[in-house]
């Protein structure tokens, strides 16, 4: 399929320190929109300048939740080369988030070549800074205007991207989290394991509760007993206990996380132990208590790897590690970030470089 390429005439004033990008604040001058109908399926593939959304007030993504979307970035590399890590399986997880909530798949291939061309457009934003990246925003949304409950006949998946430094601003200071046991997020069967707005939506007044007792994030139980761990609002969630790594499953109520998969990869490959299996929230303080409980952290794309200092559950703090990053967590960054700004060989086939 075609691209059509509308360069803007407007361009925008790129940001000049980068130790001072923030997180999701900024975008490039282009965006990418390509259009779906039931006749002609996908269609119009084009990139234009960053502007509005032209929407229907009765659009079915504003009245019934139909809407996907996907995180992944772009690295500038040590060498110069600008870099895309694990992006096909970005994309993949994009397609089993549309099967879930009734929208039409994407051709791989075409979105591979829309992201790049894309990328390739607006390189010059891409900063340079070891820690910054050009993170890539997949999303797709029912466009269809009609008041009632059935699929959408019609889409729109779009691409923005922009620069961005640390998604915390504690960076890799370790972070201290909320063990919440009156909220639920999601259950096997549901929306939990696709990447769907309405997850994100009941996740908002826990967390805003959370931050305002002091917390960075929430740590979400399963939604039938309370008692098993799952994920963290914005992550994948790891425990060291004793020698063996420890996370959650995937039972359909936990996100497929990309970082999550190669973590699990590194560390198998590293001689450890790594279990996926149901883990008590209780097992984890028992652990912090008795000082089995070694280190924690987070895993995404948009922090990498983020240190857990501290949980609370039930009014009661657990510091962990002595409140600093683990070794272990310090490992996975070093090694992960190396593959990302290709600093060493990749031998997992990883990364792909675009330009």
């Amino acid at each position: 399929m075609e691209i059509r390429i509308n360069p803007t005439a407007r361009p925008k004033e790129r940001p000049t320190d980068e130790s001072k990008l923030g997180f999701g604040h900024i975008f490039t001058d282009h965006m990418l929109l390509i259009d779906y109908d039931g006749a002609k399926g996908w269609h119009n593939a084009r990139i234009e300048p960053y502007a509005p959304l032209n929407l229907d007030p009765a659009a079915a993504c504003l009245h019934y939740g139909q809407m996907i979307f996907e995180g992944l970035k772009a690295y500038h590399g040590k060498d110069g080369g600008i870099y895309l890590f694990r992006a096909v399986d970005n994309f993949d997880r994009f397609n089993h988030s549309a099967k879930r909530v009734c929208m039409p798949e994407l051709d791989v291939d075409l979105g591979m070549e829309a992201l790049k061309t894309l990328i390739l457009l607006d390189r010059e934003w891409i900063p340079k800074t070891r820690g910054t990246s050009l993170y890539i925003r997949p999303t797709m949304i029912a466009t269809e205007p009609f008041l009632g409950v059935r699929a959408s006949s019609k889409y729109l998946f779009y691409i923005i991207i922009g620069p961005v430094g640390s998604y915390y601003a504690e960076g890799l200071s370790p972070v201290k989290i909320y063990v919440e046991d009156r909220y639920v997020r999601a259950v096997p069967g549901g929306t939990g394991e696709a990447k769907t707005g309405g997850n994100y939506a009941a996740s908002l007044l826990p967390a805003k509760e959370a931050n305002e007792k002091g917390f960075a994030q929430v740590l979400w139980l399963d939604g039938r007993e309370k008692m098993y761990v799952e994920e963290v609002g914005t992550m994948n969630i790891f425990f060291v206990v004793d020698e063996k790594v420890i996370t959650a499953p995937l039972t359909g109520s936990v996100l497929k996380g990309i970082t999550r998969d190669s973590v699990i990869r590194i560390v198998r490959d590293s001689g450890l132990k790594m279990e996926e299996r149901l883990l008590p929230i209780d097992e984890v303080v028992a652990a912090a208590s008795n000082g089995r409980l070694k280190e924690a952290f987070g895993t995404g794309t948009a922090a990498v790897i983020s240190p857990v200092g501290q949980i609370t559950y039930k009014d009661k703090n657990y510091v962990i590690a002595d409140g600093e990053m683990g070794k272990l967590s310090q490992k996975l960054y070093d090694e992960i970030l190396a593959i990302q700004y290709a600093e060493k060989p990749d031998p997992y086939g990883w990364v792909e470089r675009i330009g």
